[in-house]
């Protein structure tokens, strides 16, 4: 019998991600399948970006977060599209040889590898466009607040500063303090967006649930770091999708060459334990389970 099947909180985030892979994708298919844009190449390059797998983690999270407030997943479609468009289009950028210059992504050749480097760059562009007309479009409820919190996520203030910093960062020697204000950044401010997104389709802006969800997202994204991390030194590239050692490769700071990986793996489910305890009070199964299951992944 597999660990799946003798442990329910394995079975339910199983069931939970499936069904909720599903309706991403599907939206997401629909999305070029209904109105494909007139330069083929590109189009071929923004699907391979987009629905060439992955863990759909940040769809699922908007899933988890919406349902917790009392959103149907009807409402929860768009918002789960576009942030996992607005992921495929960073995973595309920063995989370009003029920032970390990866040559493999989920297990396949990086966009620049298997068309070209400009068409990879026109393609991340294109995908980002494509999340922000997600939102707008139909009848997503308080639509302007979606885009400002997914904006917001994506910009200045968070992915691309956030690659701004791990850039900079590169050869430099960082303390804990400093690469978490880089995480925050580059990889949580989606996280926490992901969340908010599945909030807002529910409550207003000042709902105080969103609050307990938005400090909920902050730990668990610095968490999931910390497991990247831990991953780039001990996953198997044919589990991983990814290449083993490339942090290490470029020398740039990580969790476990900073602490330890016994100290990184204490340090992520510390903040587990404290995103967890964030939701006291709300019916959050879900979004418990993620948190757990986003330091438990081989992948």
């Amino acid at each position: 019998m597999s660990d799946a099947a003798r442990d329910p909180a394995a079975q339910r985030i199983e069931a939970l991600m499936q069904h909720c892979r599903q309706r991403c994708e599907r939206r997401l298919v629909r999305l070029f399948d209904e109105a494909p844009g007139p330069a083929p190449r590109l189009e071929q390059a923004m699907r391979y970006g987009v629905l060439g797998g992955g863990k759909r983690l940040r769809p699922v999270l908007v899933y988890a977060a919406g349902r917790t407030l009392g959103a149907g997943d009807e409402a929860l479609d768009a918002p789960a599209a576009a942030v996992e468009l607005i992921h495929a289009y960073s995973l595309v950028h920063d995989d370009l040889p003029s920032m970390d210059d990866d040559a493999l992504r989920r297990g396949q050749p990086t966009c620049h590898r298997a068309f070209d480097e400009a068409t990879a760059l026109l393609a991340g562009d294109a995908l980002q466009s494509l999340a922000f007309e997600v939102l707008t479009a139909g009848e997503t409820p308080r639509a302007a607040a979606m885009v400002a919190t997914l904006a917001q996520a994506a910009g200045r203030g968070g992915m691309a500063g956030g690659q701004a910093l791990d850039l900079a960062a590169v050869g430099g020697r960082l303390d804990v303090e400093q690469l978490m204000a880089v995480h925050r950044h580059k990889t949580g401010a989606l996280i926490r967006a992901a969340v908010r997104l599945g909030g807002l389709a529910a409550a207003a802006g000042d709902d105080p649930r969103l609050e307990a969800l938005d400090r909920y997202a902050a730990a668990i994204g610095l968490a999931f770091q910390i497991q990247d991390d831990i991953l780039d030194v001990t996953g198997d590239a044919e589990v991983t999708g990814k290449t083993q050692g490339a942090d290490a490769a470029r020398d740039k700071p990580t969790y476990p060459a900073l602490l330890g990986l016994d100290e990184a793996r204490r340090q992520a489910q510390a903040l587990v334990d404290e995103g967890c305890s964030a939701l006291a009070g709300l019916d959050a199964q879900p979004l418990i389970d993620l948190a757990r299951y986003m330091v438990e992944r081989n992948h």
